[in-house]
């Protein structure tokens, strides 16, 4: 099997339609694509505002109209764990926004209403409300000013369980109240209950102006039994003991939030404490909250967390602004991570031990719900349309650390993920960063809110110079603190600093869709280079971009000229008298711009351009088209062997990881220095990508030559090397392979286990099918997608004995788990086995409960394939 074992079994069907977000952070980048030379295509935009906004279709998506503020919540609530349904009681605060109104209108989701009631000092008016499982419409007696204030009592029982379930490429479900393992009926699983209420989905548990245009105060009293801790927006007030050995806690926020950001948790949690001093000020809680089994590594996970408040917080000359910070780890969360106010929420992924650490950390995920409480909670976006103010300022966030902690060259190349995530969405649709023709707001949470947006927001500081970016930012933030703001309001942050009218850069980067393509030849002749640059985007639908930027130009070894040119048409030709030899032109020497540039260069100019090149970006794409050009033609890699080598000791990893792969199954000159060099980062570096890709180099070129080596690895203590290390040993011929790699079987690291997986599939090892089956349902999320997959593989050819005890197995995973990748993956395995009749009942049923369309279209192509 291919060495990369998280790619190698990528085998269903149409998979880039389930996305999992994130940011999601979760999975590793490598790609082959080059940085600067992405492969040149027509994209067709499926949703911009040129196209359809005639249209009688489309609505267009402004924010909602505020006919009453919500000036405070206050929640009483309870658990009726056995039927998954809050118990609670809501008392809102309220007045006119600007008109008079009679009546009032709030979001309450498939609520048992009890009563509804206006508070009179200490007496209560029933009053007349319309309800039809969506909004009630309160019939408030008489006309209110918007000088009057009024409260609202609403005594109601959620089921959240009860709702149709939607969802977006971020965020899976807008149940918004999730009770897990609420029957206690999973040994494995612990019981906890949590909110999401992005986008509006905290309507589900209790009622509200679910709209982010809207800021309440709120107060929160959670009864729960004693034994479970809990945890709320802003501070814990106090916790009191009830005669029933309730315990019912107290949290209070007093400054002002959208109702999507409220949140609670409630679990058995271990508390860990740490703190934070404002610069100047008091001291504020920091804590993390996780099972028990984990909390001695809380520190190792979310320990860079006062360093983060110190540095944003400098960075943007605005402190921290809320009362505390917690950071909970949950069950089952239907997104990556959530930035409620004061109380960030984390899937189970974050679940690891220093060991797991050492090859993963999760800082971009922490920075970024972190960075959302300025961009976000602070200042919110006024409507959905708006979500890039939120999303690509968090994402720009993880840049920003990454920029801090680790240097720039470990920004630069976690930013390019966020290109490539893209430019990969960007084959399927281009629509605008700010747009107001969604079809469903869940379609906001896309790359280009989160991705293109950071990419965008770069370009913005590379254009403007980073002390006005943040002085602009400054501004932005203290002009709207906890209120709201539409992209209009940054322009103009921006053009009061800079004194610069910005609406061309807006206008194309923010209200437009699309990115240029730009097509690059330079040729020196008689002393004169020629530089010509062409867009050759489609400008029916993407506009010609204005585009500053810069030329470098060397000459003897040297960069002698860096030119500052702008882009403003379809084709500009740049001439520059220079009579010695160019030796490289360098487009965008800051490696800024959010483009697909195609530039043909020689090998020669390549070398030159990897050892001289500056930016680690410029050097990988150098690296990346040298390694294309071997490919195409193997006679090449005695001319590139020595860069590669010379890249093995590269001072960025992500450049010696790519020279480690560039001598997979080498067979040319220089072999024993390639090995050498291999065997050195196997040992020595400091990375365990580094280690694992020098691994797995060493065992294509020769399995049994380097089996010691190997072997030694397999008490590395990272577990992606040990991972490398056992698919290389299983490629051995060690009389005692299955012996020393079956000591391994106990591990329930995913390294581990897909590395053992690959093993048995390959071998055809059938009497480990309960190994599979345990491991199954040990496996977290992102892990039990790609053991699915090997399962598939693993059974496709199997014993009907093992088919047997699969089928029942896969068949319930596909009918009942909480995602459709998940779902759509044990289907797929399942269309592996022989063709039967028990089969065939056993996949209709599985259609007969799919609620979801576009799987049943996939399952339809799937079995029309067979």
């Amino acid at each position: 099997m291919n060495k990369n074992i998280f790619l190698a079994l990528l085998f269903i069907a149409g998979l880039g339609a389930c996305k999992v977000m994130e940011n999601t952070a979760v999975n590793d980048a490598k790609s082959t694509a080059s940085i600067d030379s992405v492969q040149t295509e027509t994209l067709v935009a499926t949703d911009s505002v040129t196209e359809i906004i005639h249209s009688d279709l489309v609505t267009y998506r402004g924010s909602n109209e505020r006919l009453h503020d919500l000036i405070h919540t206050k929640l009483e609530v309870k658990f009726d764990w056995a039927n998954q349904q809050l118990i609670g009681l809501a008392t809102l605060q309220l007045k006119p926004y600007f008109y008079k109104q009679d009546e009032l209108i709030l979001d309450a989701k498939g609520f048992d209403i009890k009563s509804v009631s206006l508070i009179e000092g200490v007496n209560k008016r029933t009053l007349n409300y319309d309800y039809d499982g969506w909004q009630m419409t309160i019939d408030l007696n008489r006309d209110y000013t918007s000088d009057e204030q009024f409260f609202i009592e609403i005594d109601y029982v959620a089921k959240p369980t009860s709702l149709p379930q939607q969802g977006s490429a971020a965020i899976e479900s807008s149940q918004g109240l999730y009770f897990i393992n609420p029957l206690a009926n999973e040994k494995e699983k612990p019981q906890q209950i949590w909110t999401q209420g992005e986008t509006e989905a905290n309507s589900a548990w209790f009622p509200t102006i679910d709209s982010p245009n809207e800021k309440t105060t709120q107060e929160l009293f959670i009864t729960v039994d004693n034994k479970y801790t809990t945890l709320s927006n802003g501070n814990l007030v106090y916790s009191l003991m009830n005669d029933d050995e309730t315990r019912t806690d107290y949290w209070k926020l007093d400054q002002p939030h959208a109702p999507y950001l409220a949140m609670m948790a409630v679990g058995e949690f271990a508390k860990v404490e740490d703190s934070w001093e404002v610069p100047g000020g008091e001291e504020i809680e920091v804590n993390y909250y996780l099972e028990d089994n984990y909390s001695d590594y809380a520190d190792d996970i979310f320990g860079h967390t006062p360093e983060m408040l110190t540095y944003f917080s400098q960075l943007l000359n605005y402190p921290y602004p809320w009362p505390k910070y917690s950071q909970v780890i949950v069950r089952d969360f239907v997104s990556g991570a959530m930035e409620n106010t004061t109380a960030s929420v984390f899937m189970e992924d974050l679940l690891v031990t220093d060991k797991e650490l050492l090859d993963f950390q999760w800082d971009d995920i922490i920075a970024h719900e972190l960075f959302h409480h300025w961009f976000g909670n602070l200042v919110t976006c006024e409507s959905w349309s708006n979500l890039p103010l939120n999303e690509a300022f968090a994402t720009y966030g993880e840049y920003l650390w990454y920029e801090y902690k680790y240097g720039e060259e470990e920004a630069d190349y976690h930013q390019w993920k966020s290109r490539q995530s893209y430019f990969e969405e960007a084959k399927e649709k281009q629509v605008d960063l700010i747009r107001f023709t969604y079809e469903d707001k869940e379609d906001m949470f896309d790359s280009h809110s989160y991705d293109k947006g950071s990419l965008v927001l770069h370009m913005l500081r590379e254009y403007v110079g980073g002390k006005a970016f943040f002085k602009a930012l400054e501004l932005y933030l203290k002009r709207n603190e906890f209120g709201t703001a539409e992209i209009h309001d940054l322009r103009k942050a921006f053009e009061e600093v800079s004194g610069e009218d910005l609406n061309w850069f807006f206008n194309q980067w923010f209200l437009a869709s699309g990115h240029p393509k730009l097509q690059i030849s330079h040729n020196q002749d008689n002393g004169l280079l020629t530089i010509e640059v062409w867009q050759t985007q489609d400008l029916g639908k993407t506009p010609v971009f204005n585009l500053p930027v810069t030329i470098g130009i060397w000459v003897n070894e040297e960069k002698n000229w860096e030119y500052p040119v702008e882009i403003n048409a379809n084709y500009e030709k740049f001439e520059f008298e220079i009579k010695d030899t160019v030796q490289l032109v360098l487009f965008d020497t800051e490696q800024q711009l959010l483009a697909e540039v195609r530039h043909e260069k020689t090998i020669d100019e390549l070398i030159f351009q990897y050892y001289n090149g500056g930016k680690v970006l410029a050097r990988y794409n150098a690296l990346e088209k040298l390694g294309e050009v071997a490919f195409d033609n193997p006679d090449n890699h005695h001319v590139l062997s020595e860069v590669f080598l010379s890249a093995l000791n590269d001072p960025f990893w992500g450049l010696r990881e790519v020279a480690a792969d560039f001598f997979n199954e080498y067979e040319g000159e220089h072999l024993k220095d390639v090995e050498e060099g291999l065997i050195n980062l196997a040992q020595n570096d400091k990375k365990p990508q580094v280690r694992a890709s020098a691994i797995a180099s060493l065992v294509s070129i020769d399995a049994d030559k380097h089996k010691l080596i190997v072997q030694k690895a397999l008490n590395d203590p990272s577990y992606t090397v040990k991972g490398a290390a056992i698919l290389g040993f299983s490629l051995s011929n060690d009389p005692n392979k299955s012996r020393i790699l079956n000591a391994y079987k106990d591990s329930l690291n995913t390294h581990i286990v897909l590395a053992l997986a690959d093993y048995y599939v390959t071998d055809k090892q059938y009497e480990h099918n309960q190994w599979f089956l345990d491991r199954l349902n040990e496996a977290k999320t992102e892990d039990l997608f790609y053991l699915i997959q090997y399962y598939g593989l693993y059974i496709s050819e199997a014993p009907e004995s093992v088919t047997s005890a699969a089928i029942p197995v896969l068949a319930d995973v596909a009918k009942n788990n909480e995602n459709e990748y998940i779902r759509l993956a044990a289907f797929q395995s399942l269309n592996l086995l022989p063709e039967g009749d028990s089969l065939k009942a056993v996949r209709e049923e599985i259609k007969a409960v799919e609620k979801s369309e576009e799987l049943l279209n996939f399952y339809q192509q799937i079995e029309g394939k067979n």
